[in-house]
């Protein structure tokens, strides 16, 4: 019998998902085709999934910058992104969207809580703080909120929403590698 190493058995574990779809890294050090969660700190965790378990089917594409949702996406995952587009060109400004939704910048939390209210998830602003605690521990179908007390971004449809990244700073749809690790994932019940 051939013993696997480790490395061998994940990249088997990864190969039908990853040759499913067509999208950016995943935001988490790898070229998956989505974000890593497991809602525990520093988790390594497979792509997106079902409540079954099965690999989601339809990550949301970037063109030029700008998100599209994938047609059999929930209203509420479709209104994120479009929120999220909405805002994508913003500049950074520290504490931006806290005291309104509507602000001339946006810092990471506040970026998170505008997509979120849009998407009728959050009634009010929240700082990257209290967003450890937001909706339920782990990552969602649709939306997982990475949050810890000096960081917030998000993953909609696979696609990392973020301020931090390469080019500008800022509200932006990040395609390169980002790591969880130190984030607490939260997601919304049903997304």
């Amino acid at each position: 019998m051939r013993r696997l190493t480790l490395p061998v058995l994940l990249a088997a574990a990864f190969l039908p998902a990853a040759t499913a779809h067509a999208a950016p890294a995943d935001g988490n050090g790898g070229a998956l085709p989505s974000t890593f969660d497991s809602g525990k700190l520093g988790a390594a965790i497979p792509p997106p999934a079902d409540s079954a378990g099965a690999p989601v089917a339809d990550v949301a594409t970037l063109h030029g910058g700008v998100a599209e949702a994938p047609a059999d996406a929930p209203e509420a995952v479709k209104e994120a992104i479009d929120a999220a587009n909405r805002i994508r060109h913003k500049p950074y400004v520290w504490g931006g969207g806290h005291g309104s939704f509507k602000a001339v910048g946006y810092d990471c939390s506040g970026s998170v809580s505008y997509v979120l209210h849009a998407a009728g998830l959050l009634d009010s602003p929240r700082a990257s703080g209290a967003l450890e605690s937001w909706g339920t521990k782990g990552r969602g179908d649709w939306i997982s909120v990475y949050a810890n007390g000096g960081h917030a971004y998000m993953v909609i449809a696979g696609l990392r929403f973020d301020t931090s990244g390469s080019g500008q700073s800022g509200p932006r749809w990040r395609d390169e590698s980002r790591s969880a690790r130190g984030y607490r994932v939260r997601h919304a019940r049903g997304l």
